[in-house]
């Protein structure tokens, strides 16, 4: 049988053309007009006014700390329930992070659980500098909410997207609700240039502090002085091109994930309780996740079924504050912790957009040989 893999690449067919226009070009070099347009075409998808493209999405949250100001020894918010690549950065900035526990419904960060950290925080005299919020698995949790937070303590928000890219929250892209998005092409998105992600923003101060920063941070002068330490975080044109024709079907492809959710809802629904969007918004569901309702099953016995029958699952992410590395930084948790039984009771189904009906029955046989 063939692997069915969690979120391979599914190329469109149209990349090879414009990869061969940039070497046509000789446009091999780190920017060119490849990235121009793939950056107006994201600015124009998500509709907001600056985007840059950088080497990842980890690379495109360090430039967003450090745009903001974030320094050696200041203290930043975190979901906990997230990909490490979250946190990272607040760690190169020298900086503190501060993670937050998960909320049941949408796994993602307890806005009332952050407004009590913060008063908390401001008492004992920790004023949060940022705050990175993720969309987790595309999914959006209590952002107006968290918004109002922000605004009230003056705190910027970092929106970590990295996952969200055509998620809808009332009207407006996950992205651009905050001070500063980003956004991760890596291979196992919807839309991915094999390695990559954007900066987008409203700021112009922000986005040029981001360019300028992003290729090592050459002072205006007639030959290359540095004021300022930089970084060679740019996006590469060659890569560009391969967003170029992948934005063109991110509307298809979220179509498409949304209904292999549906499937999985109908037929697995009665073994496990789907993480679903909330009514009104538009998740672009980048991959179908759930808890095991059985108590008496586990996602590590299901993960391991399913690679029996060569078919790639994965258990949720491990939250930050267990991660052995993180475990001396502050973490506020509702009692008992909600990202650790999400970690300990959940799963990521097979959701790649070139899945096929046979692939999708494959998952679910599979899958109900241990849950029925």
């Amino acid at each position: 049988m063939k692997r069915i893999y969690l979120s391979p690449p599914h190329m469109t067919g149209n990349e090879l053309t414009y990869i061969k226009e940039a070497i046509d070009q000789n446009w091999v070099a780190p920017i060119g007009p490849q990235l121009n347009e793939f950056e107006s075409k994201i600015s124009k998808y998500v509709g907001i006014n600056y985007a840059i493209g950088v080497s990842s999405g980890t690379a495109g949250l360090h430039l967003a700390l450090k745009a903001i100001g974030i320094k050696e020894g200041d203290y930043v918010l975190c979901s906990d329930l997230t990909f490490i690549g979250s946190v990272n950065p607040i760690l190169y900035c020298g900086a503190n992070p501060i993670f937050v526990d998960s909320e049941k419904e949408s796994w993602n960060m307890d806005h009332l659980l952050l407004e009590e950290e913060i008063q908390r925080c401001i008492k004992e005299g920790i004023r949060p500098k940022a705050l990175i919020l993720v969309h987790v698995f595309g999914m959006m949790g209590a952002v107006g909410e968290i918004v109002k937070i922000c605004r009230k303590y003056n705190i910027p928000l970092v929106e970590d997207a990295a996952e969200s890219l055509g998620s809808i929250y009332k009207e407006i892209h996950t992205g651009t609700i905050g001070d500063i998005g980003v956004y991760s092409f890596n291979g196992n998105k919807l839309l991915t240039t094999s390695g990559g992600g954007i900066i987008v923003t409203q700021n112009k101060e922000y986005a040029d502090r981001i360019r300028f920063l992003s290729t090592q941070a050459k002072d205006a002068a007639p030959y290359y002085q540095h004021s300022e330490i930089g970084f060679n975080y740019r996006l590469s044109n060659i890569l560009a091109a391969i967003g170029i024709a992948q934005i063109d079907v991110i509307e298809e492809r979220i179509e498409k994930t949304r209904r292999i959710h549906k499937f999985y809802i109908d037929k697995l629904g009665d073994h496990i309780d789907f993480l679903v969007e909330d009514h009104g918004n538009r998740s672009n569901i980048w991959l179908t996740c759930g808890i095991l309702k059985n108590s008496s099953k586990t996602p590590g016995e299901l993960v391991e079924i399913l690679e029996n029958h060569n078919i790639e699952a994965r258990r949720i992410w491990n939250p930050m504050h267990c991660q052995p590395v993180l475990k001396e930084h502050r973490y506020v948790s509702s009692c008992p912790s909600v990202s650790k039984m999400i970690f300990d009771r959940g799963i990521c189904f097979p959701s790649g957009t070139n899945m096929t009906e046979h692939d999708l029955d494959r998952v679910i046989k599979a899958s109900l040989s241990y849950l029925q």
